[in-house]
């Protein structure tokens, strides 16, 4: 008879480690008639995608810097600091948008909202030029939704709560993080100049419009008057960010370049850069002579 093993609860987890398809039947609901309703929004910890964030600033009547300032905080997302953000919560965690009737953005509401019950696993294997979508269940202990009588497969569900939507927007954001984390140390850490363009690309869409509409933008790319008009448009503008950020970050070049640019700018910026790198040595340098002098003097204080 097998030894049943009892798992101490700090280290139990609602993430149930079972790979589910579009075609998976779940037996889940969650509605306002639901013993639990709310709870999961007392308790927020939601990470928020580019789509999330266009659909909630519009929602609000905000620019997103605004939103970005007022409703969330930022975090990092692996080792090498890559931002992101996630809703702010009060001082209780609870989301500052739930109601006791419910979510008053509940219509705009952020793709992890829209999933909960399940959870949406993107993987892509090392040198692999597509990623794979699984889902898997977040069965966290007072929820009474896995409770309910509806019987619905994945694909039903994800439909029925609108993720069809946000997915395929943020679907290409998602592609490069993985490929990012795919390619592991031959990337290496991004510079902080990528990490605020990255930033601003993925999450403050209004600030990169502005960018975009600067002089500085249009020295390196080209850009028709039609592309210009079309960039009004936040889901279009946010598209063409993450063709910017696979040009810069992964150099897949989709965005024409004026010719030569890159060149003068590295030709105008080398003496810069040169007196940057050799104040930099000389700091390290005189650091390293100030400790072995520290090091040196300690030594005969001690003799």
């Amino acid at each position: 008879m097998a030894e049943k093993l009892d798992i101490p609860e700090e280290f139990q987890s609602s993430l149930v480690p079972e790979l589910l398809t579009d075609d998976t039947v779940i037996q889940f609901n969650c509605h306002p008639g639901v013993s639990c309703f709310n709870i999961c929004c007392k308790a927020a910890d939601v990470t928020l995608a580019p789509y999330d964030i266009l659909r909630l600033k519009k929602r609000l009547g905000m620019t997103s810097s605004e939103f970005l300032d007022k409703h969330t905080v930022p975090f990092e997302t692996d080792g090498h600091g890559t931002p992101g953000v996630k809703l702010r919560t009060d001082e209780t965690k609870a989301c500052l948008f739930v109601r006791e009737e419910g979510c008053s953005v509940y219509a705009d509401r952020p793709a992890a909202c829209r999933y909960y019950g399940l959870g949406l696993l993107s993987h892509r294997a090392q040198g692999s030029a597509e990623d794979v979508q699984y889902y898997f269940r977040n069965q966290e202990s007072h929820c009474q939704g896995w409770k309910s009588e509806q019987f619905i497969t994945v694909k039903d569900y994800r439909q029925q709560q609108g993720v069809p939507e946000y997915d395929e927007i943020n679907r290409e954001w998602m592609q490069l993080m993985l490929k990012k984390k795919s390619a592991g140390p031959a990337i290496g850490k991004p510079d902080p100049l990528s990490f605020q363009l990255y930033f601003m690309a993925s999450f403050d869409i209004d600030r990169f419009r502005r960018f975009v509409e600067s002089p500085a933008f249009a020295k390196v790319y080209i850009l028709s008057d039609e592309d210009r008009t079309a960039f009004q448009d936040d889901v279009i503008l946010q598209k063409f960010a993450f063709r910017l950020l696979r040009q810069v970050l992964f150099d897949e070049q989709t965005i024409p370049t004026h010719e030569n640019v890159l060149e003068k700018r590295w030709e105008e910026r080398k003496d810069i850069i040169e007196l940057r790198h050799k104040a930099a040595v000389e700091l390290h340098l005189k650091r390293a002579e100030e400790e072995r002098q520290a090091a040196l003097n300690s030594g005969m204080d001690e003799a």
